[in-house]
């Protein structure tokens, strides 16, 4: 099958659309049951990685998943073989999450080298095998409404949002990806950290925002450890 470039479409004029390139993402948590066949599993993640995509493998808590894989790169029809390859392997993908990398409209002036940490991240990051991985929207209702705020409004919103943030710099890594028009929910946050601690913390302390409390919609959570893909799998 012939691989096609997935980008992003050139004639909407997006608040969140950049010239540089960016990356597509694809979450899958799975299910393992008697019928998963982990060498299969492995072997289309090796593929996948062959063909230029970075793939890395989480252990799961809770009943809402066993596995989850965080697939990063520029094809996207690769990152899709690769939930094909999956499911034939006999495991049962209970959610996904398909986004893309993105700088917001609200850091536009942020330097150059943050830009490319966004658009294009060197993850796992060392050291931090804590992860947790949620969706969310802004909210579109009654007098809550964040389309219907003025620019200038949601800039201070967000710069607020921002310096709570920055409290976590070091402790926890950030990445926003967005899902407009790709997924249920607008964005999808992956977060990578030391401990579980610090992301609760980091979570809870953001939620107290106006922009996160007035104005988030959230969707379920997944977390769990980065770990080599053949402790997971085998």
């Amino acid at each position: 099958m012939a691989l096609r470039h997935f980008t992003s479409p050139s004639l909407l004029d997006l608040d969140t659309m950049t010239d540089l390139p960016t990356w597509s993402v694809l979450h899958l948590f799975l299910h393992q049951n008697s019928t998963s066949d982990p060498k299969q599993a492995l072997d289309a993640i090796e593929q996948c990685e062959t063909l230029g995509q970075k793939v890395i493998a989480l252990a799961i808590g809770g009943h809402k998943a066993d596995i989850g894989l965080m697939c990063i790169g520029n094809e996207f029809m690769v990152q899709r073989q690769l939930q094909l390859d999956i499911k034939d392997s006999g495991y049962k993908i209970s959610y996904s999450f398909l986004s893309r990398t993105e700088i917001s409209e609200y850091a536009s002036s942020i330097p150059e080298h943050m830009k490319q940490a966004r658009l294009n991240p060197n993850l796992p990051p060392e050291g931090l095998n804590s992860f947790c991985f949620y969706p969310m929207s802004k909210k579109r209702e009654h007098g809550d409404n964040w389309y219907l705020l003025p620019y200038e409004e949601r800039l201070r919103l967000m710069i607020e949002h921002g310096q709570s943030g920055k409290l976590f710099r070091g402790r926890v890594l950030q990445l926003i990806t967005g899902s407009v028009g790709l997924d249920d929910f607008e964005w999808g946050v992956s977060l990578f950290a030391n401990e579980f601690d610090d992301l609760k913390e980091c979570v809870y302390k953001m939620r107290f925002d106006e922009a996160s409390a007035k104005y988030a919609d959230f969707g379920p959570f997944y977390a769990g450890l980065i770990m080599d893909k053949k402790e997971i799998f085998l």
